[in-house]
């Protein structure tokens, strides 16, 4: 029955999550944590944390990770991973499809106008649902969240560059 419900519950986040794997995490976290307690909100953190150092989408890897760790089986996490993904395939075929027929019309690009919006909404809310007391334990965390903050935006730092980074630190400080 969890097999069954880890896809259900990845496939509707996957169908419905537009923007990637940090517009997902607000819906990841509302049903895998807060909904089913599959998970602690802790153990969600961390997830993200792991997710962003292996390779692979962020999506992806989160829900490889709470399959796995809801069912403590290989199967729960291809349950889930196979949920996350198949919305993605279907909807890329079908949008390939209709765009090529609708591709001039005004009404699509004012539509995916509002679809960046929203998804730029969406990423600030994964954002602040990071920020929990879990991570922001002591000030020497919230300089590292400032640090790499500011070598993204302010010095075009490459994102692996400011996750290897701010792992050292955290070897290194903690």
């Amino acid at each position: 029955m969890i097999f069954w419900q880890l896809f259900r519950i990845f496939f509707m986040i996957g169908m419905f999550s537009f923007g990637g794997g940090y517009a997902m995490l607000p819906l990841i976290q509302d049903e895998i944590v807060t909904r089913h307690h599959w998970i602690t909100n802790a153990q969600f953190v961390d997830i993200v944390a792991v997710s962003q150092v292996t390779p692979g989408p962020l999506a992806v890897n989160a829900a490889t990770y709470v399959g796995f760790a809801a069912t403590q089986s290989v199967w729960g996490a291809v349950c889930a991973t196979a949920g996350v993904c198949l919305p993605s395939i279907i909807v890329v075929v079908f949008l390939y499809l209709f765009m090529q027929k609708f591709k001039e019309a005004i009404w699509l690009k004012n539509m995916f106008k509002g679809l960046k919006i929203g998804v730029v909404g969406l990423i600030l809310g994964a954002a602040l649902i990071l920020m929990t007391p879990e991570i922001f334990t002591d000030y020497i965390g919230v300089l590292l969240c400032v640090a790499s903050f500011v070598a993204c935006y302010r010095f075009n730092q490459s994102p692996i560059t400011v996750i290897s980074a701010a792992a050292v630190a955290g070897m290194l400080i903690y």
